[in-house]
Order: C-alpha cells, then sequence, then structure tokens
C-alpha cells in the first residue's frame, strides 16, 4: 500500500523523512480492516512501528482537511515504558505531525514537571509519557483524559515486567469507554492477554514477526575468546570496524563505569548510560552520539531501552544477553529503517556451548570468527587511509602553497610517509589478544620442573576444564605466576598440573590458606603424575593468557574465580532492576 492515500500533509513529512513505501507493519496497520480498531501488533524491534502507530492514530485525530483540529484535553496518550524510549516516541510523532499543527506534551520522569503541567495546560492534542510519571499528572489533576480517541500502550509486555500494572490500570480506567487502545508488545504472555481482554474490544491481531527471529538487517558473529581477554577484544572490534556509532552492552552498571573508563584512557570518544545517571546526564550522552562529539556508547540494557541512533552499525554484547529477547533487543539497536547493521557477541570460552544453544533456540544464524589482531587492524587502517587519500577533494590557494613548502623541505615519499603517521598516531593502538597465541609442545622438561610435584583439581572436560581460565585461578589461589606451574592434563572429572618442587611445599600451604569451604573449585596434592595413557594432550602454561586489566565480574565463575566450568557457580547477587519511570 503506498502512502499516497493518507493525508497530503502527512505525506509530504513522510516524503522529506525517505520513506518512499511502507514497512510491513506500517502497511499492516493501514489496511481497510484495522481502521477504527482496538489492534494488538507484534513487531521487530526497528520496524517502524512507532510511524506505524502515528498513522493509525492520524485516522482518528486529523480532521477532513489534514489538520489537527484544536482541543483543550488530549486526543491521544502514548505509555512507553522509559524515558529514552518515551523522548524518541515524541522527537518521531513531532516531526511527523508538524504540519498539521499538533500540540505535543511529553511528560517523563527526570524533566521539569511544573513545565509539563504548563505544556498540557495549554492544550496539548498529542501527550507521550512513562506511567508513573502520567499517573502522577492525573492524580494532581493536570491531565484530563476525559476527550481522549486514541490509547497506545508501546512495549506493553516491558511495562507488565518493570512493575507498571497497577499505574497502567488507574489511567485506562480514566479513558472514556469507546476510546480506541493500540497495544504494541513483542511478545503475548498470559498478563498481556489478560491486559487486552479487559481494556480492548474485538481487537484485530497484527504481527509482522517472523518465524527468522533475527533481524535480517543485522549481521550477527560470535568470537570466543579467553575471560581476560573480553576487554582487549573490545579494543580491536571498535578498532576494526571503526563504525560511526557503536554500541556496547554490560550487564551490571559497575561494569558499564569501568569499561566507559578504560576506553577514555585509550583514546575512544565515549559515553556511558545506566541507571546511575540522572535524566540530564543521559540526555547530554546521546546529544553527544548524535552530534558525532562521541562514537561509542556503554551502556545496560535498561538505560539503552528505546534508543534510536541513525548512525549506529555496531553491537557489541561485551557480556552475553540473559536470554534470546534480550539478545534481539539488543542487536536490533542497529539495522534499522533498512540500513544494515553488525551484533558481535563476545563469548568466554567455557560459556561458548550455552551460547550456541541462545543462537539455536532464537533461530539466529551467527557466524562464529576469531577475534581480530592487530595485524587485521593494520590491515583495514590502511585500506580505509588509502580510499580517504584517494577520495577527489578540491583544494585551495592556500592548500597548494603548503604542498610547495613542504616539497621544498621533503620528498613525496616522506611526506606521503608523515602523513601516515600522523593519521595512524591520532587512532588507539590495537590489542595484543594472548588468547590467539598457538599452543606449543615443549621438548622434554622445562627448566625448574625436573623434580616437580603434581596436584589436581576436581573438574575435567565435563565441567569445561580449559587451561585459560584454569591457569589464572591457580595463579591467584597459590600465590605464584605463570611461570612456575608446568604442564596441565585434562581428564574427562580431573585435571593435573605440576609446580617445581621447590616450591611445592608453599604452594599447597597457600591453596589451603585461600580455601574458604564454599569454592566449588577444590585443589590438592595428586598421588603422582598422571598416567600416560589416561593423559589428555599436554598444555603447557606458558599458552594460556595472562590476566589483561581487572575481570569483568558478572557471571564469569563462582566468587572471583573467571571462566568457571558447569555447575560450579555461587549464586551471586541478584541482576539490576530496571529503573523505573516516574
Amino acid at each position: 500500500m503506498p502512502f499516497s492515500n493518507l493525508p497530503p500533509l502527512l505525506g509530504e513529512a513522510l516524503s522529506e523523512r525517505g520513506y518512499a513505501a511502507p514497512t510491513p507493519v506500517q502497511a499492516a496497520v493501514l489496511e481497510q480492516e484495522a481502521h477504527g480498531r482496538d489492534l494488538i501488533v507484534s513487531a521487530q524491534t526497528g520496524s517502524g512501528k512507532t510511524v506505524a502507530f502515528g498513522l493509525a492514530m492520524a485516522v482518528d485525530l486529523l480532521g477532513a482537511d489534514g489538520y489537527m483540529p484544536s482541543a483543550t484535553a488530549p486526543l491521544a496518550l502514548i505509555v512507553a515504558p522509559t524515558r529514552e524510549l518515551a523522548l524518541q516516541v515524541s522527537r518521531e510523532l513531532a516531526w511527523l505531525f508538524d504540519r498539521s499543527g499538533a500540540r505535543l506534551a511529553t511528560c517523563v520522569g527526570g524533566m521539569d514537571a511544573s513545565k509539563e503541567r504548563r505544556a498540557l495546560s495549554r492544550g496539548a492534542q498529542i501527550v507521550v509519557g512513562t506511567p508513573g510519571r502520567l499517573r502522577d499528572h492525573l492524580e494532581r489533576g493536570a491531565l484530563d483524559l476525559s476527550a481522549l480517541c486514541t490509547v497506545v500502550l508501546d512495549e506493553a509486555d516491558e511495562m507488565l515486567d518493570m512493575g507498571f500494572r497497577e499505574d497502567l490500570e488507574e489511567i485506562l480506567d480514566a479513558t472514556p469507554s469507546k476510546r480506541r487502545t493500540l497495544l504494541f508488545s513483542a511478545t503475548m504472555p498470559a498478563p498481556i492477554a489478560a491486559l487486552a481482554r479487559r481494556y480492548q474490544h474485538d481487537a484485530l491481531r497484527i504481527s509482522t514477526v517472523g518465524e527468522n527471529r533475527g533481524h535480517g538487517d543485522i549481521s550477527y558473529q560470535a568470537m570466543a575468546v579467553a575471560p581476560a581477554d573480553t576487554e582487549n577484544a573490545v579494543v580491536n572490534l571498535l578498532r576494526l570496524h571503526e563504525a560511526e556509532t557503536a554500541m556496547l552492552f554490560c550487564a551490571t552498571r559497575d561494569n558499564v563505569r569501568r569499561l566507559h573508563a578504560s576506553l577514555l584512557e585509550r583514546g575512544f570518544a565515549a559515553v556511558a548510560l545506566s541507571g546511575e545517571h540522572s535524566q540530564n546526564e543521559r540526555n547530554q550522552a546521546l546529544q553527544a552520539l548524535r552530534d558525532r562529539r562521541a562514537r561509542v556508547c556503554v551502556a545496560t540494557d535498561v538505560a539503552a531501552r528505546g534508543i534510536d541512533l541513525p548512525t549506529l552499525s555496531l553491537v557489541v554484547h561485551v557480556e552475553i544477553p540473559r536470554d534470546a529477547e534480550t539478545l534481539q533487543h539488543r542487536s536490533g539497536r542497529t539495522g534499522r529503517a533498512g540500513k544494515k547493521g553488525t551484533a558481535v557477541l563476545i563469548v568466554p570460552y567455557p560459556r561458548r556451548k550455552r551460547v550456541e544453544s541462545m543462537l539455536r533456540g532464537a533461530r539466529i544464524p551467527a557466524e562464529w570468527i576469531a577475534a581480530p589482531t592487530a595485524a587485521d587492524i593494520r590491515k583495514a587502517d590502511s585500506e580505509r587511509l588509502l580510499t580517504a587519500l584517494l577520495a577527489p577533494i578540491e583544494f585551495n590557494e592556500d592548500d597548494h602553497a603548503l604542498a610547495e613548502r613542504l616539497l621544498a623541505e621533503r620528498s613525496p615519499r616522506d611526506i606521503a610517509a608523515a602523513l601516515v603517521h600522523v593519521h595512524r598516531a591520532r587512532l588507539p593502538q590495537p590489542e595484543e589478544l594472548l588468547g590467539n597465541e598457538a599452543p606449543h609442545e615443549p621438548r622434554g622438561p622445562r627448566p625448574g620442573f625436573e623434580d616437580s610435584v603434581w596436584f589436581k583439581l576436581n573438574v575435567g572436560r565435563n565441567q569445561n576444564a580449559d587451561p585459560r581460565w584454569i591457569l589464572p585461578l591457580l595463579c591467584r589461589r597459590g600465590h605464584v605466576g605463570r611461570s612456575d606451574i608446568g604442564a596441565i592434563r585434562i581428564t574427562a572429572r580431573e585435571t593435573l598440573f605440576e609446580v617445581p618442587g621447590a616450591i611445592a611445599a608453599r604452594f599447597l600451604d597457600a591453596i589451603r590458606r585461600t580455601a574458604d569451604g564454599e569454592d566449588a573449585v577444590e585443589i590438592e596434592q595428586a598421588n603422582g603424575p598422571p598416567p600416560s595413557q589416561a593423559a589428555r594432550p599436554r598444555h603447557r602454561s606458558g599458552a594460556a593468557p595472562t590476566s589483561a586489566g581487572k575481570p569483568f565480574k558478572h557471571g564469569h565463575g563462582p566468587g572471583k574465580d573467571r571462566g568457571a566450568p558447569r555447575g560450579t557457580r555461587k549464586k551471586g547477587p541478584a541482576p539490576n532492576k530496571p529503573d523505573r519511570a516516574r
């Protein structure tokens, strides 16, 4: 269905924004059978659903001439779960209805409530807000819902998950019974179905979510890394892609704060978004991204909900999402409105099977790739620099005069090399990923291990034992360096390793003192070296990575042991609860 059958003023606004034809969800709400009816709509993130319910509302709100009639009370109400999503919806509807003369009011937590009340008193026809703030205005008498024609619940499932049921019910109970209710929800759990039965009448069900739940314009990639290499892998991904805007997702506020500080220290233009930031700080961070003053955003899931950045082309899951829905919501920040995007999962080695299972369950085809190396990044930098330097440029007289002075002092070859040097000096340096080092098999005992003592751990291949996380654990528990750990042999149910005889007693004493009685990984002295027929291929500690930077604290093992085996994790603190937008 083309946009030509819409009121001319709306058609002009859409054309200016580059909309040549409606997206599937926009076409569905404009079908004849959807006119005037309550709707339950499921659509992918980034599918144009904000414009979709804007077009659906236009049928009820605009007059025959395409203009919005004056009103003393709101005609349309849009309720969104978070500040960021409400502000994004308000911006979208502002340009869509700009020519029609509509007045919008946005009511969200963290903003000046007195200014919002003044905007409501001036006769805003469309009100966008979060449940808590809208309820406050309703109870204070500043929000009059008696004239409403249309109510939109955007991301209704998220609002219920965040505990806004009572707020929503109070708001909906204050609206006219003959209003039109449009419910947009990515999923349809039982609470959403109950809400629809109570507040909708003969609702039309619309779903544009296909069997392939991964977004069609997003390329999914996954890379397995040593847990200690996570931060370096993030740095190298940013440097390899050099995306105009990139978003990095962490699980906790602490990890957002730490990664953000680390990126700033390395020279990246980065901002942070988490529940600890005020609304003003969030607005400034988002504006910096839109103004291109910043190119990287480090965020938690809750803080990033509802954010739409047109230039965002790279999403990095620094920490594994808790489920497939979170994976898709995070990734859906890119690949929007027909643009291509890339989503990369950084997967610690011990958690690869879990991620593979999540991807299979979500029917998301992800390509497993190797972490980018410094050589990969230098090659990509060279190609980008050549493209930039060979692009057509208009020179002025000052440019030519300076070029003549340079040629008088240096050869063309030296000038070109200096230009390359200056370009590279401005870029953050790539990191060496120690987990990419190839293991080697030393010949004969290493010096100092001629008279070694063997110890064992109560985890093996069945528990995802891997030298990459075992070595840091042994060093920390035994108060030794990585060079003090010799061969590591992994069997099905246990792991054996050797230490020099000269420090064996000290090592044994240290592991006894560091054991707290609750640690799931137990270390004790073995009766001797493993029999050769039971041994796995020999791993040397020299092939395992050292710890690079501070470890991420969320989801990597029991207590402080990163990269823990299956079934051995201690129960950690409850995950961050989302901020209530009041």
